[in-house]
């Protein structure tokens, strides 16, 4: 199935899943930005954006669990958050962070909650209308991992 093709389907698993892989990318770099102003407080906001942006990348890529050597408690941790609902608390809950780093100063750490909270509403809609999650096979879905190792 191509990503056109994926994208036709209307699950609403497949736009959080993109918007996801899109908030990763925001939250790498507003992080990396952000890290260097001289405000405490704001730097601790840029650190969860980075640690937000590795779980991301592990949830959203399920073929890095294979790879990549991680611990079996971080293994377990992230295949807790297979369901529509859970992604959804996970991506609500960094994006609450983030939404909480603006009481400090306005920051472009804002792009980062706003498009987390994209994904958290995607996956949510996705649960409501009681859709299957369905991954997407560009990122490594629907059975890529199985073939490859």
């Amino acid at each position: 199935m191509s990503l056109k093709e994926e994208f036709a389907t209307r699950n609403f698993s497949i736009y959080g899943q993109w918007l996801g892989i899109l908030a990763m990318i925001l939250c790498l770099a507003v992080g990396i930005s952000n890290i260097f102003t001289l405000d405490a407080i704001i730097i601790i906001f840029c650190a969860f954006a980075l640690a937000s942006a590795f779980v991301i990348l592990f949830i959203e890529v399920p073929l890095l669990l294979r790879i990549c050597p991680t611990s079996a408690t971080f293994d377990a941790t992230l295949r807790k958050i297979s369901t529509n609902y859970t992604r959804a608390a996970a991506y609500g809950i960094m994006s609450a962070i983030q939404f909480i780093s603006i009481s400090r100063r306005a920051t472009s750490l804002i792009a980062a909650a706003v498009v987390l909270a994209l994904a958290a509403f995607s996956y949510l809609l996705a649960a409501i209308k009681g859709q299957a999650f369905v991954g997407s096979k560009t990122l490594g879905g629907q059975g890529v991992a199985q073939m490859i190792v």
